[in-house]
Formats: C-alpha cells, structure tokens, sequence
C-alpha cells in the first residue's frame, strides 16, 4: 500500500473501496510539496483546498451534457521530504509504479510543478509521450537559482526525458528559454493567440498521436480566475477555454495527468474551485 503522511478528505466523485480498483480509470495522489517556490509560498496546501473545493459540483456536469461517474481511487496524500526534492522524488516515483501496477493512471494534485518530473519519468512511454502543458511560464531553464531541480527547470528536465512538448498559454520566457525551444522544437501558443482564437491550439492537440500527459500549471490561467499560485502572471487563459482544451484533450490517449501550483488554503479562493474544475470535467470526459 501507498505511503500516506495523512488521510485528507477525498477528492469528490472518488472512492476508497479497494474492491473497485479494477473497474476504475485513475489514482488520485496529493503531493503536499513546495520547496523550491520562489514567489508566493503554499503550493503544499494545494491538493487540500483542490479536494475541498470539489465538493462544490453537482454529479450532471451541464457544460458537456455528462453524469461524473466515478473512475478514481483517492490514495490521500503522499509522503514527502520537505526542503528535498530528490527524496520526495523517491517516493513519488515509487508511488507512481504502485498506482501504474494496480492498472490505474496518476492523477496528481499538487504542490509545486517539480512534481511532475518523478511521475513522468516512471511512465513506461516516457520517452514516447507527448506531454500537453498548460502554463504560464516556459519552465525550461537548465538551472534557477543554481538548481537544476526547480519550478523553473521542470520541462527542461522532462524534455531530457524524451518526450515531446506542446506549450500553451504561455506569456513568459527567459531569451534563453524562448532560444531553447526554437532549437529544439519545443512547439507553443502564447496566451494572447489562444484567446484570441483557440483554433491553433486545438489544431496542435488534435495532431498528437500516441500517448500524452497533461501538465496543468494554474498559472495557465488569468489571475482573475487563479490568484493563488506560487508565479501569478497577467493576461492569461480563461475558464472557458481551459473548457476547449480539455475537450480537444478527450479524445487523446491520456496516459496520466497533474494539476499543480495552487498555493491556497481556502475552498471559496477561485483557484482551487477552478483547479477542482479542471479535474472534474477531465473525468467527466476521459
């Protein structure tokens, strides 16, 4: 059995009957993590406030017609080592295999966005997976702050891992980032182009073939809607279109996914409600 520091509430239209693992599509995970935030503190509340806000949708999901079955185990939250990434990386890799072996997908409710990193690399297709990620910022610095293993860093480190990267939202950059993907194909859709016309994202996400994890850094979003996130930046993505993408991400063989960088403690903060809604239309859909 998974390693739990706690048992929190469970995230809404879940179970915990282990009986039923069989028949479901996703283990849910909270990684209570935030060692490496270089803003606004408290990402390790995230899957807390996420959970709690979940229970805030009724089980017909009216914008696409749907009853929320339940498809999720909720594991509770992981255990972590604060101050230390490479252990916490450990357990989440281990707890990852685990989840992996039970025939469930991760679904991931952060923390800091460095958590991406130990899931991904314990999927068997990494090195084939195209990962869809949702953010404000690049995240490909070779190191910040003189870490490797950073916020910042993460895509950088996933990119080394192979997979392919499709970016979207984004509207902040290093001219090193910006230089980084040009050489490597790393494709984008700034925040001004999607909301302005979602199309070419769409288009982006209808040609993935193969699998895909999706990464959802909050700050995708404009901070109307998520205030509470560890690097809030202005002119971002609506509740809306988070709706398009998710839906254009539907029909994709989703192999796993996160939402991170919630850095709130209350369930009535937009943020959480928006990020509990993010993972209540993915399982609506997937």
């Amino acid at each position: 059995m998974l390693i739990h520091t706690h048992e929190p509430l469970k995230f809404a239209f879940s179970t915990t009957d282990h009986e039923r693992i069989p028949e479901l599509s996703f283990g849910i995970m909270g990684v209570p993590f935030d060692s490496t935030t270089s803003y606004v503190p408290g990402a390790r509340f995230g899957p807390m406030a996420v959970r709690e806000a979940s229970y805030s949708f009724e089980a017909y999901n009216l914008r696409f017609s749907e009853n929320v079955k339940v498809k999720s185990f909720d594991f509770g939250d992981l255990e972590v080592s604060p101050g230390n990434f490479m252990k916490t990386a450990g357990f989440i890799g281990d707890s990852v295999s685990e989840v992996l072996d039970m025939g469930l997908k991760p679904l991931i409710i952060g923390g800091e966005h460095t958590v991406t990193l130990p899931v991904i690399e314990n999927l068997p297709e990494h090195d084939s997976l195209t990962v869809v990620h949702l953010d404000a910022h690049m995240d490909l610095a070779d190191t910040y702050a003189g870490e490797r293993y950073s916020h910042a860093t993460v895509m950088r480190r996933v990119h080394e891992l192979g997979a392919e990267i499709i970016q979207i939202g984004i509207r902040s950059a290093s001219s090193e980032e910006a230089e980084f993907a040009g050489e490597e194909g790393v494709r984008f859709c700034m925040a001004h182009e999607v909301m302005g016309d979602p199309a070419g994202a769409i288009e982006l996400i209808d040609g993935i073939r193969g699998p895909v994890y999706i990464s959802v850094d909050m700050d995708v979003l404009d901070p109307a809607y998520a205030p509470s996130v560890g690097n809030p930046a202005p002119a971002g993505l609506t509740p809306h279109i988070m709706e398009e993408l998710v839906l254009a991400l539907s029909g994709k063989d989703v192999v796993g996914l996160d939402v991170v960088e919630v850095a709130s403690g209350g369930m009535a903060d937009p943020t959480s409600v928006n990020a509990a809604k993010i993972i209540y239309d993915i399982l609506t859909l997937l």
